[in-house]
């Protein structure tokens, strides 16, 4: 801690632990599945009424219409909830942007809805970790920050939307015009329960493929048929044959099909592709291209195409090696030891890092299991992680990443 700066200390010793826990116990209790819209409108309200303490303008901003391709086929439109942005000082030259997400992956109906205690100490319930306990370690930071004047020289941008566990297909323009500019980003995706943050990112890329083919009795006139779900099962294995060491393939899902004495003439097949650079995703669409036209001329169907490759790959950059270094020197003054891993999950950061700005997105709190009933959060890496993000935030808004 002697390495710290009078002004580091005194923002630091403003994090209110006890707040912040309160603050996660109350929002843990709102279901906010990235389908509840009504408990996303509950979350974002008071968010807003936490970010009230910062000096910025709070909106709340629509979502961008997105389709999707239902069991039968058909195109669907899918509702989503509105996204907060919150905009500190927009004037000022130097500029940081600030990410999180309000929803999570438990749906209204999942049995995982209230929070416990573990015996050591640990707390479990949905979202606690990813993310809310992110979303209170952020707005922590920064409100501690803003009270003891250090971030008078910075502007910047919040937001927090509301289907970053569904890929952000209704936030992601909104994420690049956000991040226009900024000198960096912080993410508040949680950390390992050892406090390891991720480093470089593959990226990710969802399909959803229509197979028409033709019905006909399946006993009378087989051959009269053009079976959609043996086309699409035909497709799901060489795709998946196709993966490679940069490239990851996981055919997930067949819908279709219909009586036993029926040839099918519809399936729709669900497939994720994990690209680890750039080239990987022209692999990858070039691959599904060609496989898609080989099957279909096979099986004699008709196949459409629907999905994107939406997530690019996050690699490790100058500037984002820079942002690293600044966070670890950060971590050190306040006696922690900031590791960093590369992983295969993607989030927001990966499209912060497309618009060309340097990230470190997992400043969140440290726990574990998430995405499971026994998800969990470490209580003391709230403020331990509110004070690595607020002296990280000073010393950008003193130097920048020099």
């Amino acid at each position: 801690m002697a390495a710290l700066s009078a002004l580091e200390r005194s923002v630091t010793e403003r994090i209110d632990g006890a707040a912040m826990l309160a603050q996660v116990e109350a929002w843990g209790a709102i279901n906010s599945g990235t389908r509840n819209l009504a408990g996303l409108a509950t979350m974002a309200t008071r968010l807003a009424d936490a970010a009230a303490a910062l000096p910025g303008d709070i909106r709340l901003v629509d979502p961008v219409p997105v389709d999707s391709i239902g069991g039968d086929g058909r195109r669907i439109m899918l509702d989503h909830g509105r996204h907060l942005v919150v905009t500190v000082r927009p004037d000022v030259a130097t500029r940081l942007l600030f990410v999180g997400h309000m929803d999570t992956v438990y749906g209204v109906d999942h049995p995982f809805q209230h929070l416990t205690w573990r015996p050591d100490g640990a707390l479990v319930g949905p979202g606690v970790t990813d993310m809310k306990g992110g979303l209170a370690v952020m707005l922590a930071a920064l409100t501690a920050v803003e009270a003891d004047g250090g971030a008078a020289g910075i502007g910047y941008d919040i937001l927090i939307n509301a289907d970053e566990e569904t890929g952000s297909l209704s936030s992601s323009a909104l994420i690049a015009e956000l991040a226009a500019g900024k000198l960096a980003a912080l993410g508040y995706e949680p950390a390992l329960a050892d406090g390891t943050l991720a480093g470089a990112r593959g990226g990710t890329g969802n399909f959803s493929i229509v197979v028409r083919g033709r019905s006909a009795h399946a006993g009378r006139n087989p051959e009269d048929g053009r079976n959609a779900v043996v086309a699409a099962s035909d497709l799901a294995v060489r795709l998946a044959a196709a993966r490679a060491p940069m490239l990851g393939v996981n055919p997930a899902r067949i819908d279709g099909g219909g009586p036993n004495n029926m040839v099918p003439d519809l399936a729709v097949l669900r497939v994720n592709f994990r690209p680890r650079d750039a080239e990987a995703i022209a692999q990858g669409r070039a691959i599904l291209d060609e496989t898609v036209a080989t099957i279909a001329g096979e099986h004699d169907v008709g196949i459409d195409l629907h999905g994107s490759f939406n997530r690019p790959p996050k690699p490790i950059d100058a500037g984002a090696e820079r942002l690293f270094a600044l966070v670890g020197r950060a971590g050190a003054d306040l006696g922690l030891t900031i590791g960093r891993r590369d992983t295969g999950g993607v989030c927001d950061g990966n499209n912060v890092a497309a618009a060309g700005v340097p990230v470190v997105d997992t400043m969140g709190v440290r726990g574990g299991a998430i995405h499971s009933s026994d998800e969990f959060l470490l209580v003391d890496s709230l403020v331990e992680r509110a004070a690595l993000s607020a002296v990280t935030i000073l010393r950008l808004a003193k130097g920048g990443l020099a």
